[in-house]
């Protein structure tokens, strides 16, 4: 990922409560050679367990039905996670330089979070369970009735996990890019805080807040 100094994050902290916050990942790999090297994209959900390794460790499930197991017998192999963010288009209008100058262009900004590591499947049903009962309980546990595994069936859920694996990726490197303005003027900042908070659209409201947060002090 292309990261300019001015949008660069370097703080791992701030990367994995990223992460936590936005946890569905697309996570990234390369089959073997041998297959042509073709590139393979999966979404999923992933939890963060920060005391394993030296930069935390991804882990979550798929299906067994998914090519992405066509790795589990090569072992482990390179991959990337992409967890998103908040993102929005931003308008020259919002620039006063626009009035002064004219010499501006749209641009986009949003938040990324790569996470670079060692990817493996685990083939274990209680791995894969234990996993399931966590991710549950963490978008579960705010809920007026939380939803818990124990509520289906077991039999039911014994047949799901048969068809379920076990994903993790131990973190080697985070590569984190908030590209939030700041590398326009002071007041072309006040012009995108303004033109965004001002949206109807909460996505674009979030973006101001970090376009705002994000500010350099020598801009405030």
């Amino acid at each position: 990922m292309y990261v300019p100094p001015a949008f660069a994050e370097h703080d791992p902290a701030v990367m994995l409560a990223h992460i936590e916050a936005n946890p569905l990942g697309a996570l990234v790999s390369a089959a073997p050679e041998s297959d042509g090297a073709e590139l393979f994209a999966t979404h999923l959900p992933f939890l963060v367990d920060r005391a394993r390794g030296a930069h935390g460790t991804l882990y979550g499930h798929l299906a067994r039905a998914n090519p992405h197991v066509a790795h589990l017998d090569r072992g482990a192999r390179p991959a990337l996670v992409i967890f998103p963010g908040p993102e929005a288009y931003v308008s020259p209008g919002f620039y006063p330089s626009k009035r002064e100058h004219g010499r501006v262009v749209p641009t986009w900004n949003y938040v990324a979070v790569h996470a670079y590591g060692s990817l493996r499947f685990v083939d274990d049903t209680e791995y894969v369970m234990r996993n399931v009962e966590a991710l549950t309980a963490r978008h579960e546990s705010d809920r007026p009735l939380p939803w818990a595994v124990g509520d289906a069936p077991a039999d039911y859920v014994r047949q799901q996990l048969k068809g379920t694996l076990g994903v993790e990726l131990e973190i080697t490197r985070l590569v984190g890019k908030w590209k939030m303005s700041q590398n326009r003027a002071a007041e072309d900042i006040d012009g995108v805080v303004a033109g965004l908070g001002g949206s109807e659209d909460p996505r674009e409201r979030a973006v101001a807040a970090l376009v705002d947060a994000r500010r350099p002090p020598s801009k405030r």
